[in-house]
């Protein structure tokens, strides 16, 4: 054997032992010491979710009651509501142009959908979103047409980058008829006619179109001026609800932020309460679901920075705006597939959504450290063709799985208010888990709570000081589709399975 040889293979085990003692050093013990009086922070956060309007949700399908019921008994503030452009007769109220002296004006297959979201959110605050600007008021070579039928879905509704009415009052008009439809008792129309719809829905907030760089391609100057027109309008038929700008698939380009933000850019007395964006996990093509742990985490990592820039940006500009990120998920690689021809999906597998429910979790305790306001999960029904990866319910029967019951965790024992407390670092000589997550919080009821969640697919040893005889709630690939379950904890010490999610209550 050769010198180069013995040197090579002396590497490879050095390599080897390395890694060995890499692995060892990350499966330690997870050790959490809450410093319970050292406050540093009070959060300010709201985990909830979004509901999007699509067919399952239609009343009479498996899926109605079930997930309509779970809405109700999850009891979220800041629940964002979506009719949007895949479904035009299911979130476009004006689907024709004005003609003749007669309207197109028509909630037939809008309005169950909406009056039964609105009957599971009462006594809680939502975001309406009518997302969708009737196509026709766009610039485009010959008209757009939709489905007859309300079910079919349509990838190609929106169209155009102009619209015809360069005032924009023409689509200020139609969301101020919008608003006045669910909180006057209806709406006069293009011709004078009165039409009478009988609801006074109280709708606190309104969002202001949807991932803007994306539909119909729309530059921060002209949402800026659109966003004036709209809310101008619909303010003078409902002066108290508030409103949230922006909803930017991708947050990556701080002119809408620089623009949006600055309020020399507004019409004087055009308020700036609430700015909005997503963020979706995203794996690659050829990834397995043992890698996707990996990848999801990782681009949380990077999602939470540029959270953080946008927070320097919003608190320099408009430190009064709040914000919500209310659309936080996973979006598997075969879901940007589905408007292939011919495309079957792919099963997923049940641990997909506890990792996908660990990531939310982990947003959720970061975003709170950050300050912002409002998390929402996404979504409440997601079904093959019409991103199945996001659903929290099963499209099949409407019951919740996990992703949801981990909103439901977070909802139930975290509130704004609650105090963020230290928790001591680990040290060169005491290493900790790397993968375990925690935040320590005191309640506004004086509970002592920590959050963990386990961002691997395998179960790590976890102490935490002042555990024993307190209660651990937990989501997990145990608990699968059913409520978050409970232990009373006879130590400090447990074990914490694969992509757990878990509150652990002092004694």
């Amino acid at each position: 054997m050769n010198f180069r040889s013995r040197r090579t293979i002396a590497g490879v085990l050095a390599v080897v032992a390395m890694s060995c003692l890499i692995c060892a050093a990350q499966d330690v013990p997870a050790k959490v010491t809450a410093n319970w009086d050292k406050i540093i922070f009070t959060s300010q956060t709201t985990p909830t979710l979004q509901v999007v309007v699509n067919p399952p949700l239609q009343r009479g399908t498996p899926v109605h009651d079930n997930a309509f019921a779970s809405l109700r008994d999850l009891g979220a503030d800041y629940v964002r509501y979506v009719p949007w452009l895949p479904y035009p007769k299911l979130g476009v109220a004006e689907l024709d142009p004005p003609k003749d002296g007669k309207t197109s004006w028509d909630f037939s297959a809008i309005d169950p959908m909406t009056i039964d979201f609105l009957e599971a959110t009462k006594g809680h605050s939502v975001i309406l979103n009518f997302s969708t600007i009737p196509q026709w008021m766009y610039k485009t070579d010959k008209p757009v047409p939709y489905p007859a039928d309300p079910n079919k879905v349509t990838w190609d509704y929106e169209q155009g980058t102009e619209l015809r009415d360069s005032s924009m009052k023409e689509v200020a008009d139609y969301y101020a008829r919008l608003i006045s439809w669910y909180t006057q008792g209806g709406f006069t129309d293009e011709f004078g006619k009165r039409h009478e719809s009988g609801y006074h829905y109280s709708i606190p907030y309104w969002e202001v179109l949807n991932e803007v760089d994306f539909e119909h391609h729309i530059d921060a100057e002209t949402y800026t001026r659109l966003y004036d027109e709209v809310v101008t309008a619909m303010r003078k038929v409902q002066p108290d609800t508030k409103f949230v700008g922006l909803a930017l698939a991708m947050e990556t380009n701080p002119h809408y932020f620089e623009y949006f933000l600055d309020h020399k850019n507004h019409k004087p007395g055009v308020p700036l309460d609430f700015i909005s964006y997503h963020f979706y996990a995203v794996p690659g093509a050829d990834e397995t679901p043992e890698v996707e742990q990996f990848t999801y985490f990782d681009q949380a990592e990077g999602f939470l920075k540029t959270v953080r820039y946008i927070e320097a940006i919003r608190k320099r500009l408009s430190p009064e705006t709040k914000t919500t990120i209310d659309e936080l998920g996973v979006i598997s690689a075969d879901d940007l597939a589905q408007g292939e021809p011919g495309h079957v999906a792919k099963p997923i597998e049940n641990s997909y959504w506890n990792l996908a429910g660990a990531m939310y979790a982990y947003l959720f305790g970061e975003m709170t450290k950050i300050g912002i306001d409002v998390a929402g999960e996404s979504q409440l029904v997601g079904f093959p063709t019409q991103f199945p990866s996001v659903s929290m319910v099963d499209w099949n029967n409407g019951k919740p799985n996990s992703r949801f019951w981990v909103l439901k965790l977070l909802h139930d024992n975290f509130r704004p208010g609650d105090k963020l407390v230290d928790i001591e670092s680990p040290s060169a000589s005491t290493p900790n888990n790397p993968y375990v997550y925690s935040v320590a919080f005191v309640t506004r009821d004086g509970k002592h709570r920590v959050l963990l969640v386990n961002k691997r697919n395998r179960t790590f040893d976890v102490t935490v000081t002042g555990a024993n005889g307190g209660q651990e709630n937990y989501v997990d690939q145990m608990t699968g589709f059913q409520p978050p379950a409970s232990a009373k904890l006879s130590s400090d010490s447990f074990k914490l399975r694969g992509y757990s999610v878990a509150v652990v209550t002092l004694p």
